[in-house]
């Protein structure tokens, strides 16, 4: 299939025994790095405009999620579907990479979680952060969550919706910007999604949302929210579409909070997809913030 706006040739990586992810790397080899971490229900076809926007200079490393996008995508008996995991897999790429040095890491998404995840690790390997639309601590008090991901979370009605109608992928790519997305685009993010089987994650990735002490990734993002000071002295910019019924104006505050000194650029006319609905004026404003901030 033909990606709009997606020239590059991705690459393969056994991740896990028998289990192979696809990812991009882009750019010169001696560029500095910038790792970017899609979410549910993209794939690193969400990254391609900012790709494109940074490859002549910087070393850009985008990979697709196990079982999202050009991943392979193995059932539960094959591979464990929880944020650890993406956080081990994240490790095993770089590795294999031979990326050793400072980072910057962008994220969106789940990529929130799963990037902060691994720079727990060793917070000294972060040079700058690109933070767009996403979380790295608990669901705040303040907001409720909503139905859709408590319908896909806890009930067997969400898991027919998304693994047998595609509901979260195809509700996504229309709920998911403020400007209606061209046909070719829209048929780009799903696509990968074809088949019960090929859904398995997009249904794996709602079900571990973390919610309380006990649920699989709480410990992970609870500690990430409260190491996140941490990093307030890493040169960072929150790119956020306020128009986002998940990641709204609450998780924004959350990171203001956490990161007092990180540049904003904020849009009333954008939603969650924020680099579909402003990428023209994303793309110019992180090359100069990376620009401005050597590492």
């Amino acid at each position: 299939m033909h990606y709009p706006d997606y020239p590059f040739i991705p690459q393969r990586f056994e991740v896990r025994p028998g289990i192979a992810m696809s990812y991009l790397d882009e750019g010169p080899r001696d560029g500095d790095v910038v790792v970017m971490l899609h979410g549910n229900p993209s794939w690193s076809y969400y990254w391609r405009k900012l790709v494109s926007g940074l490859s002549e200079r910087y070393r850009c490393i985008v990979p697709d999620h196990v079982g999202m996008g050009l991943s392979d995508k193995p059932g539960d008996e094959a591979y464990r579907y929880t944020l650890a995991s993406r956080v081990d897999d994240l490790a095993a790429l770089l590795d294999h990479l031979g990326v050793q040095g400072k980072v910057t890491l962008a994220v969106h998404d789940w990529g929130g979680m799963i990037g902060f995840g691994w720079a727990l690790r060793d917070p000294s390997r972060i040079a700058r952060l690109v933070i767009l639309n996403t979380a790295a601590f608990p669901l705040p008090a303040e907001k409720p969550m909503p139905w859709q991901l408590k319908l896909g979370r806890d009930s067997s009605l969400g898991t027919l919706a998304i693994r047998g109608f595609n509901a979260f992928s195809s509700a996504a790519s229309h709920v998911g910007v403020a400007h209606r997305m061209p046909s070719d685009v829209r048929a780009a993010y799903v696509a990968p999604y074809d088949s019960w089987a090929n859904r398995i994650a997009t249904l794996r990735f709602v079900q571990d949302i973390p919610l309380r002490p006990g649920d699989p990734a709480w410990a992970l993002v609870d500690e990430a929210g409260r190491r996140l000071p941490e990093f307030a002295q890493v040169p960072a910019i929150l790119v956020w579409g306020l128009r986002d019924f998940v990641f709204d104006a609450h998780f924004l505050r959350g990171f203001e909070q956490r990161l007092p000194n990180a540049q904003t650029l904020i849009f009333d006319d954008a939603g969650h997809y924020v680099l579909e609905d402003k990428a023209g004026l994303i793309v110019p404003r992180v090359r100069a913030f990376l620009d401005a901030h050597p590492i």
